[in-house]
């Protein structure tokens, strides 16, 4: 077989193995089990290279649920904001219960709990590009005069994602998905603009 003469070429096609290695292992075996010799023997390379670019296992698994995830978690604006919240809570209660990453996000927090550094980087490229989305939506919806103005958007974002991760981490994914759109419901009740005094 003749080598590929550009190392970015074969560096690029080395790291697709590895992450597609990493995210089927965690799939079929589940991030416990998973391990860095398991990721290097299916990717057909060496430990050392994964070591090159990422320094634990979950850090391999991270980078491969962000690009499995791509722009997923795109919040829609319809104009209408509980159906936009509804829509968006459903897809990623979907997602983290029965979509392809649901192993890979429970391992990866898990580990991320004794991990500060894997930690940041969890939230720098999975959790903050979308509650930066999330908020700028519930500004607009702020704006137009559908959610009310005195709670920050932050307490909101808390309000309606919080239940999802406390259902899906105690193993009630599947009520979270399911309650989903009620969940909206039940929060907007008290994040509806009140009515004013007479």
């Amino acid at each position: 077989m003749i080598s590929d003469p550009n190392s970015e070429r074969r560096s690029e096609r080395a790291r697709r193995a590895i992450l597609d290695a990493a995210f089927d292992l965690v799939n079929r075996k589940g991030f416990a089990k998973l391990t860095i010799e398991a990721i290097a023997a299916q990717a057909g390379v060496g430990k050392p290279t994964i070591y090159r670019w990422w320094r634990s296992k979950g850090a391999v698994v991270l980078e491969a649920m962000r690009e499995e995830l791509g722009d997923d978690f795109r919040f829609p604006d319809t104009g209408d904001i509980a159906a936009d919240l509804a829509t968006q809570i459903t897809a990623v209660s979907q997602r983290l219960v029965t979509g392809r990453i649901s192993e890979a996000y429970k391992g990866v927090m898990g580990e991320a709990q004794n991990d500060p550094e894997l930690m940041k980087a969890f939230r720098e490229t999975i959790l903050e590009p979308s509650i930066a989305e999330c908020r700028a939506r519930l500004e607009s919806a702020v704006a137009a005069g559908q959610l009310r103005s005195d709670v920050p958007t932050d307490v909101m974002v808390d309000l309606f994602y919080a239940p999802i991760h406390y259902r899906h981490f105690l193993g009630f994914g599947e009520d979270a998905v399911r309650r989903s759109a009620e969940l909206v419901q039940d929060v907007l009740l008290g994040l509806r603009p009140r009515p004013e005094a007479e």
